[in-house]
């Protein structure tokens, strides 16, 4: 809004064409979203105890510390990330940018389905909120929409192709099979960070960690020098989603100041599938949909723990971790809850560093 609003005037007032540099608003939108999280933060934290006072249901079949430690405190905390990451990109950003909505959109669709999801589970006093069938139809039939509206919005000569990272030519055209490709990278993201989300403080910062990833990214990926500097996709307009990611990397700040063991709230179904899904549809519209399974590569190793564990449950009847997802392993091995969190933070730093890396090394 900003920018658009400096554009008129900045004839008369040329100091506002300091708008008009992105990374000038990625930072404006990093603390935008930051001071609203932590201003509002306590406030919406209140309004979510009060319709909750139980707070979020806990797993009857999870470590037994979380039973005791976790017990009253309220969920849907998502809902200061969507509140901060919206009002942040709207100032900030170019509101032309179609881009930017799709990322909007992705966090907005999905929140609300995590939203659904987290009331039914209050409602009933249950951990069970929406059925599996009905929770993964409704994801995969707005991924649908979300990645037919890239799609269509993308040049033709790169929409259903993938690059491979350390590889300077390899460059493989899916077709129409890009389209099943690109619902699994939305959906399984959005259940990736969900299945993380286990422990206070545990997604929150990989996601910071990714999005700040994914804000270079995207800021290279929209500038033509770099582009070509970096032999990467040039794709015009995404430069604008650095903004998005600076709102998300202030929101997940000023959600983490509260989230911070012990948490006051949890982000919940509400902000990890909104969250999760906004950083893979942002992944796909800069065409770096490989780097994201590199620098989430934590979110991948915790999908992968479930999938292993019932896999190896239903064919042997063994499992092979202690408890699914990979967090509670350790936890169950008698690990400390923060020892978990930092070694985990420690992993997603280095993951995002070697997807950086990728850029360059080709």
């Amino acid at each position: 809004m900003f920018k658009l609003i400096a554009q008129e005037f900045v004839s008369q007032y040329s100091f506002l064409n300091l708008f008009n540099f992105i990374t000038f608003r990625v930072g404006a939108s990093i603390l935008t979203s930051l001071f609203f999280s932590l201003i509002f933060g306590q406030f919406i934290i209140n309004k979510l105890s009060l319709v909750q006072p139980e707070g979020q249901p806990i797993r009857k079949d999870g470590p037994e510390t979380h039973i005791i430690q976790k017990a009253g405190t309220p969920t849907m905390g998502g809902v200061l990330i969507i509140l901060s990451v919206l009002i942040s990109s709207i100032l900030w950003s170019d509101l032309h940018n179609n881009f930017l909505w799709i990322g909007l959109i992705s966090l907005l669709i999905f929140g609300i389905i995590g939203f659904v999801d987290d009331f039914k589970k209050i409602k009933s006093n249950s951990s069970s909120g929406l059925k599996g069938t009905t929770r993964i139809v409704l994801q995969l039939f707005f991924a649908l929409i979300i990645s037919l509206v890239i799609l269509y919005i993308l040049d033709d000569k790169i929409d259903t192709s993938i690059a491979f990272p350390f590889f300077k030519n390899l460059i493989i055209n899916f077709g129409y099979f890009y389209l099943v490709i690109s619902l699994f990278i939305i959906v399984g993201s959005a259940n990736a960070v969900n299945l993380t989300d286990g422990l206070d403080g545990l997604a929150i910062v990989p996601v910071m960690i990714v999005a700040m990833t994914f804000a270079f990214i995207a800021y290279v990926t929209g500038n033509i020098i770099f582009s070509d500097y970096l032999l990467i996709n040039y794709i015009a307009g995404t430069g604008e989603l650095s903004v998005l990611c600076g709102a998300l990397i202030g929101s997940s700040l000023g959600f983490l100041w509260f989230n911070a063991p012990p948490a006051k709230v949890f982000m919940g179904d509400t902000g990890s599938l909104a969250l999760g899904a906004t950083i893979g549809s942002i992944a796909i519209m800069v065409k770096h949909e490989i780097v994201l399974a590199i620098a989430g590569g934590l979110f991948v190793l915790e999908t992968l723990s479930v999938v292993i564990q019932v896999i190896s449950f239903k064919l042997t009847g063994k499992r092979i971790f202690m408890m699914a997802p990979l967090h509670h392993h350790f936890e169950k091995k008698g690990w400390a809850e923060s020892t978990i969190v930092i070694r985990f933070w420690i992993i997603t730093i280095v993951l995002a560093l070697i997807s950086l890396a990728t850029l360059k090394i080709r």
